[in-house]
């Protein structure tokens, strides 16, 4: 599953890399919970919770079966 998912931040990873920003997959337990840490202009930004929610959580949801929810650490 880790493998879906570092595939799928990788289509999401441009976007972020626009604004300054990345994302580093930390974890995904066994129960389908992906932990992702914002890097640079994104770990600080704002709006950060809705790229979370609205962006990642929903490509990863689409491209990798089995998430159950995506959160920010």
């Amino acid at each position: 599953m880790k493998e879906q998912i570092e595939k799928a931040l990788d289509k999401v990873r441009p976007m972020l890399a626009a604004d300054g920003g990345n994302v580093e997959l930390v974890e995904v337990t066994d129960d389908g919970v992906v932990k992702l840490k914002l890097q640079g202009s994104c770990g600080c930004c704002p709006m950060s919770s809705m790229t979370l929610k609205n962006g990642i959580e929903k490509i990863l949801r689409q491209e990798v079966p089995g998430i159950k929810e995506v959160i920010a650490l």
